[in-house]
């Protein structure tokens, strides 16, 4: 008989399995959790860029602050993303106008480069050392890529007033061979944990307080917002934003406009001098087939520095999020693909995954919560978060002030997909997550516990029953549940990151079944079950 053990948790197996590079190189910003009940001007949930961005703002602004978040500063995807602040925006700008008009093309280019030049502002005011640097950057296209089709692209940044975005011959420092290269001049990158560190230190300077280990359970509206934690404290506030990259405070209203998507990043190491740039190439249509749904993956690419020099960042590879299990070859094709075009790199120093949300009509979604008065979201952000979540700071604070700002129109979390193939889009997506809860009526991914490796997870079938079961390192059996406690999907293990994901919204659970990553705002449940 093998016993499975109840609310038994393994030292450090909360975290996700890969540490990304700036998770190797930084500590987070980390404080005592919410110990009493408490009253301010603006509650920001989620210390990520988009939360402490928000938190620095108000805090600058003389307004009480208090940030809270379930873990440290910067514990969830702004350490592991890749850290790009860009105008050059990973939806295009020809397919901003297709969904919302020219205007709003034009109000992304300001808004984006906005959000550089504030944190560039941030940076050199308060001296914040985290690397950050202005940098061009490249669009290119794959072999066989359409030059027509980024000609056309060229015309509507420029449309849309990025009057220096102009082609250019090469891809400086790689061997990449493009029939059309887009070069997007003063680009900027830092790294995110460092910035996060500097600008978290500064908010408590200014009056602002920092909890984390502090877990939300609820988020009440009214003409005062109540958020209420899992310790039975509660922080009153005049105004809450939800920064935690998907939304925890509704069920639905944003989670049918966005979907979530995993994606792969790896590091290799440097070996010559090269002249730092930011790279993408503009999707492979040309090398593989396209998706069924959703964006079809593309690269993006980076330089970064440690104590032994630079590497070479390069992600991509992504798919929806619990719906693949090949993230071995996925590294693998990245590695490949890196190798060919950047002969100059050596071993691999890191390598892990994220997650991104995609909205529908390819903005971000940054304003007032639909339906609430005093609770703002900022999610939606593809794959722009760091850029997305300083402008969406500057953008809530407005709002927050009863100030008009341009750009609030284009970012309104309430706006519907009015265009017929961001129509599409969404019923697509929706289709998709529908089809997910066929995993009630199918056979587990193990049908024993046998099968389950240490360190490894499976879903086993228990009768009517799915049961997310997980071996840990000792060997010693872990059961929750398997049905995401959001909407009742069925979740789905992550060999990647060890991890329980939620094919439908992207709820994310550690393997001991820790809720890691919203909509979902509790742990699986834990069961006892007996197997012979």
């Amino acid at each position: 008989m093998v016993r499975f053990l109840y609310g038994m948790q393994a030292a450090g197996e909360c975290a996700g399995a890969n540490r990304s590079f700036w998770e190797r190189t930084a500590q987070k910003f980390s404080t005592a959790p919410l110990r009493q009940d408490i009253t301010t001007d603006v509650c920001v949930i989620g210390a990520g860029i988009a939360g402490v961005s928000t938190a620095y703002l108000a805090a600058r602004e003389n307004r009480s602050v208090v940030l809270i978040d379930d873990g440290p500063v910067g514990g969830g995807m702004t350490g592991r993303t890749t850290a790009h602040l860009v105008n050059a925006i990973d939806d295009r700008y020809i397919e901003i106008e297709k969904f919302l008009g020219e205007e709003c093309a034009r109000l992304t280019a300001k808004s984006h480069t906005a959000a550089i030049e504030c944190a560039e502002r941030i940076v050199r005011e308060h001296k914040i050392d985290c690397d950050f640097e202005r940098t061009d950057g490249y669009l290119f296209l794959p072999p066989g890529g359409s030059v027509t089709e980024l000609m056309k692209e060229l015309e509507a940044i420029q449309r849309a007033g990025l009057l220096t975005v102009v082609r250019v011959d090469a891809v400086p420092n790689a061997k990449i061979n493009s029939d059309a290269v887009l070069r997007f001049p003063q680009q900027a990158q830092f790294h995110p944990l460092k910035f996060l560190n500097g600008v978290a230190r500064v908010i408590t300077h200014e009056g602002g307080q920092i909890f984390t280990d502090t877990h939300v359970v609820a988020v009440e509206d009214g003409d005062q917002v109540k958020v209420k934690t899992c310790d039975g404290h509660t922080i009153t506030a005049q105004a809450a934003v939800v920064a935690t990259n998907c939304p925890i405070n509704d069920r639905l209203a944003i989670h049918s406009k966005q979907a979530p998507y995993a994606t792969y990043a790896i590091c290799l190491r440097v070996t010559r001098e090269v002249d730092h740039a930011l790279l993408w190439d503009t999707a492979l249509t040309a090398e593989d087939e396209k998706q069924e749904i959703g964006p079809v993956p593309y690269h993006y690419v980076r330089f970064a520095r440690d104590e032994e020099g630079d590497v070479l960042m390069v992600g991509g590879e992504d798919h929806k999020t619990g719906q693949a299990d090949d993230w071995e070859q996925r590294f693998a094709k990245l590695e490949r693909w890196t190798r060919e075009r950047f002969p100059f790199v050596g071993d691999i120093t890191d390598r892990w995954s994220g997650q991104v949300m995609e909205p529908v009509d390819g903005v971000a979604y940054i304003g007032r919560n639909p339906g609430d008065k005093n609770i703002y979201v900022v999610t939606g952000d593809s794959g722009n978060g760091i850029t997305h979540g300083i402008l969406g700071g500057m953008l809530l604070i407005d709002l927050i002030a009863g100030r008009e700002n341009p750009w609030a129109k284009l970012y309104d979390p309430s706006r519907k997909p009015l265009n017929p193939r961001a129509l599409a889009d969404y019923i697509a997506e929706n289709a998709n997550v529908a089809a997910q809860f066929r995993d009630y009526v199918t056979p587990g991914s193990a049908k024993s516990v046998d099968e389950i490796k240490p360190g490894e997870g499976a879903v086993l079938r228990d009768g009517l029953k799915k049961i997310a079961t997980y071996r840990d390192e000792s060997g010693n059996l872990h059961a929750f549940s398997a049905v995401c406690p959001h909407l009742g999907c069925v979740v789905r293990w992550d060999g990647c990151e060890k991890t329980w994901d939620c094919p439908c919204h992207g709820s994310r659970f550690d393997a001991l079944g820790c809720v890691l990553n919203g909509p979902a705002i509790s742990d699986l449940e834990r069961v006892e079950v007996l197997e012979s």
